[in-house]
């Protein structure tokens, strides 16, 4: 087991890790490339994460989770990642972007209703923002929930939505949906599978990566919502929106970790036993710039997203400039070392067997999902604008 560092901060932390290292050796890894070539959710596999307690790593354990932190939650992503960036989207979406935020933003009685059966997996989850004419422009979005009587009428669709089925013709169980209601100010709602007017839309299949991740168009046409289904007051759901971007983005940033330490671990091997005019490919200057690079980058990146992680509290706001900052420079870090990985095997890596072709796929959605490079570009200069003293 490691020493206790920045990275595996306490004893629990570290167990953490090595859990999820087994685990991912014995069952993640010999499944990842099946699953992306099939473009298939390995739903058993995902319940299985339930049993390991890793769908609730941060909700407090009254309600059932391991009462962990963001630490744990990057531990996770990252681990998880190494092996299978697909099957881990699916296990963001599902306990990031909804155990989570449900956890924080709901009731008592909405948290006994609705976490146990994500919590062991037995319900899959997700959550609904991103439209097909509205993505980073959150307000933009044109989905509406209209009170009657003691329900709400929901209507719109929502795109590009992780773990919007678990197969092609079946939706997810559970989802928070953001919508807006009187004033034109956003809401959230837990929508689920068996509504009225609740149905699948397109299921989105081809993607260059994340393959084993589903992604579908969820349709609401007036779709019928009890009130007691909605999370907060009318019109505070701005606020939960932004909270938990900031452990989305985070998570995010803390995949494209496991991506690039995968990659290095992949060419470093590859260029000590490939032999090239009598000798290892490593002995070359330009071998050595990849991966000498690639490594200087992967730790880079990995200090930031730790000390972010370190100083961010899932129960408030106020770490956007640093949750935008690392998934801004591990995204495209991610990306640039799986494509110098790819360059060092040359052929070998331009096809499956040995993983950085998948890798490289999938490494590019971090770029695009949870807010675009540009948006987080535009967020930290606003932000460091509006409070220069983060630069003393």
């Amino acid at each position: 087991m490691q020493p206790l560092d920045l990275y595996n901060p306490t004893e629990q932390h570290a167990m953490l890790r090595e859990t999820v290292r087994q685990f991912v050796v014995k069952e993640v890894e010999p499944q990842a490339l099946g699953h992306d070539r099939a473009e298939k959710f390995n739903l058993p596999l995902f319940r299985k994460l339930g049993s390991l307690g890793l769908l609730g790593i941060t909700v407090p354990e009254q309600w059932g989770g391991a009462g962990m932190d963001a630490t744990a939650a990057v531990i996770v992503h990252e681990e998880l990642s190494a092996a299978d960036p697909g099957f881990c989207l699916s296990y963001l979406a599902h306990s990031m972007l909804f155990v989570n935020n449900c956890t924080t933003n709901s009731s008592d009685a909405q948290r006994a209703r609705f976490l146990p059966d994500v919590l062991s997996g037995d319900k899959i989850a997700g959550m609904g923002m991103s439209e097909p004419g509205a993505g980073t422009d959150v307000l933009g979005m044109k989905s509406a929930a209209r009170k009657v009587g003691d329900h709400y009428v929901l209507n719109g669709r929502k795109m590009w939505i992780t773990n919007g089925c678990i197969s092609d013709t079946e939706l997810g169980d559970i989802f928070l949906i953001y919508a807006k209601t009187e004033g034109g100010r956003l809401s959230t709602f837990v929508v689920e599978k068996g509504m009225k007017g609740f149905s699948l839309g397109q299921r989105i299949k081809d993607k260059t990566g994340m393959r084993a991740s589903p992604t579908a168009e969820l349709v609401f046409d007036d779709c019928e919502v009890p009130e007691e289904n909605r999370l907060g007051d009318e019109g505070s759901s701005l606020e939960h929106m932004m909270r938990n971007l900031e452990i989305e983005r985070l998570t995010l940033a803390a995949m494209s970790l496991g991506i690039a330490r995968r990659c290095l671990k992949v060419m470093n091997q590859y260029a000590q036993e490939r032999q090239s005019f009598g000798q290892p490919i490593n002995r070359y200057g330009q071998i050595q710039n990849h991966i000498a690079t690639s490594y200087a980058q992967y730790m880079a990146g990995r200090a930031y997203v730790y000390d972010t992680a370190r100083r961010t509290r899932l129960d408030r706001y106020g770490m956007r400039t640093d949750t935008d900052g690392v998934k801004l420079f591990c995204s495209t870090m991610g990306k640039v070392v799986a494509d110098s990985a790819m360059q060092v095997l040359g052929g070998y890596g331009y096809v499956g067997e040995y993983v950085v072709e998948r890798l490289w796929r999938d490494a590019k959605l971090l770029e695009i999902g949870g807010g675009t490079i540009e948006a987080h570009q535009k967020n930290i200069t606003r932000d460091l604008a509006r409070y220069p003293q983060a630069l003393d």
